[in-house]
């Protein structure tokens, strides 16, 4: 057998371990469940911002505001709940794009904290520092959800496949 054809046999070692979710609900894993409601609300926030600069209408202010703390508290939610899925599955611990998705995630829930946080206490103005944040937090939902689909998609990490599939 030529020796490009062999296995690695770390890649094999980490192969052989479990990647199931220990986080789940009726085999539905709870991390891929929340991660929708911060992603959607970066978005939004960083929609509010751009349609605030352009009409000038407060009403985008305030909707960012809302969006953006929303961002930030279901990002933390979501975090704890994949925090809790790194530290319980040896499988998911093993592989780097975990840990690439995981400080992706966690740049992104402290950029979107001060985000929030700046607008709540009025110590950052929106034009440019909130769109700043904002694009910025789109940029690490970007990085985070690639990272997230590698480890979904490549990995098979959280999927239960039962052995009839």
């Amino acid at each position: 057998m030529p020796e490009t054809d062999k296995p690695n046999p770390v890649i094999s070692k980490v192969e052989e371990k479990t990647t199931n979710s220990a986080v789940a609900v009726a085999g539905h894993p709870l991390h891929a469940m929340t991660v929708h409601f911060p992603i959607a609300l970066v978005i939004a926030t960083l929609a509010a911002d751009v349609m605030f600069w352009w009409s000038g209408d407060h009403f985008w202010m305030r909707a960012a505001l809302w969006a953006s703390g929303g961002a930030f508290f279901s990002g933390i939610a979501a975090g704890l709940i994949g925090t809790a899925e790194l530290l319980l599955v040896s499988g998911i611990r093993a592989r780097v794009a975990s840990w690439a998705h995981g400080i992706a995630a966690m740049s992104l829930i402290a950029v979107a904290g001060a985000n929030w946080g700046g607008r709540v206490t009025e110590t950052i103005d929106v034009l440019p520092h909130g769109l700043g944040l904002s694009f910025l937090a789109s940029v690490l939902t970007g990085l985070a959800g690639w990272h997230g689909g590698k480890l979904i998609f490549d990995h098979g990490i959280g999927l239960m496949i039962s052995p009839k599939d």
